[in-house]
């Protein structure tokens, strides 16, 4: 069904988002790298493979424990080439800053931005500045785009993924979307769960020097674990099967969600990827990701199977199944 306006919901990374990409977008942008609905576009120019991303940023609040907006744009596109199996080298950032915006939070933000960069190995190399009428923006809105090259001799990308394929994840989901969530003062609740926005890049090569058939790698972002799994398990036409009892999940963010009627399955992510490797190599895999500060907590939750194609599949932890379906709304607006 395609709708006369835009909803809150065409946003929220889930099944109209998909919807809007499909019969929207591609038919009017279409060309063969945006079809092929990746976290970024690999492609060649004078023989070296480059991969370049972007992403917009309108988080609301503008600061959350563990981040702001700012740390959580450059580490956002960061991932986002990292999951391509690019090295990110250069970005760009664009600002959209509403009329009366506090000066002192814009540089706090900026240095956060430094900082996150710096830490990244990166540098923020160009940019833009956009002010807007009061009213107009909802004080700060930040685009970042990045390049990087990719030297990993194999294609990482969901058409690589194949039956027997292992899903592992490198630690606890939902911490971001319980972040944000506990500083918004609708919610009045409050909770030591800080965001897990962190820049993947290096975790990401000791995977890749871990093993030579990663095959898919996403950062589980908008939409969560369940809405990125069950977007691949579409597109790779293949049947994906997790175990509610190995998916880690912080108890108090099971707490959170327990209030408020919610699904850590669905909660946003920034610091948390799921890799899709052959099951002879996952040990290896578990071992590099485990090394890594942003691995620790690494676990295997699925496998890919041929089954019935395009489905998410999840083994309870009372001893059934289901299938998982990409969320029709968005659970909680503005998280990233």
């Amino acid at each position: 069904m395609k709708f006369d306006r835009i909803l809150l919901e065409h946003g929220g990374g889930g099944l109209l988002s998909n919807n809007l990409i499909a019969e929207t977008f591609l038919p009017l942008l279409q060309n063969t790298y945006l079809e092929r609905l990746e976290d970024g576009a690999v492609f060649d120019v004078g023989g070296v493979r480059l991969c370049i991303s972007t992403d917009s940023y309108v988080v609301n609040p503008l600061f959350f424990p563990g981040g702001n907006i700012g740390s959580l744009a450059v580490h956002g596109t960061v991932n986002d080439i990292s999951m391509c199996g690019g090295k990110p080298l250069y970005l760009s950032c664009g600002f959209i800053i509403e009329e009366g915006f506090p000066t002192a939070d814009l540089e706090r933000i900026i240095r956060s931005m430094g900082e996150a960069a710096a830490n990244a190995g990166v540098q923020i190399v160009t940019g833009d500045t956009k002010v807007v009428a009061k009213g107009a923006a909802d004080g700060l809105f930040i685009n970042t785009s990045g390049i990087g090259v990719v030297e990993y001799p194999s294609v990482i990308s969901v058409r690589s993924i194949r039956p027997g394929d292992l899903v592992i994840v490198n630690g606890p989901i939902g911490d971001h979307g319980a972040a944000v969530m506990s500083k918004r003062q609708e919610l009045g609740y409050e909770t030591d769960v800080v965001s897990d926005s962190a820049p993947l890049n290096s975790l990401v090569a000791d995977i890749l020097k871990a093993s030579p058939n990663v095959h898919c790698m996403r950062d589980a972002t908008r939409g969560g674990l369940g809405a990125i799994l069950a977007e691949i398990a579409g597109q790779a036409d293949l049947e994906i099967t997790i175990a509610e009892k190995d998916i880690p999940v912080r108890e108090e963010v099971k707490g959170i969600c327990e209030i408020l009627g919610l699904d850590p399955l669905f909660l946003a992510n920034e610091g948390k990827m799921i890799v899709f490797c052959p099951e002879a190599d996952a040990p290896a895999v578990l071992a590099a990701m485990r090394a890594h500060p942003y691995g620790r907590d690494a676990v295997l939750i699925g496998r890919v199977e041929k089954g019935i194609r395009g489905r998410l599949i999840m083994a309870t932890i009372i001893g059934g199944s289901r299938e998982v379906d990409l969320p029709v709304g968005e659970l909680v607006p503005r998280i990233c």
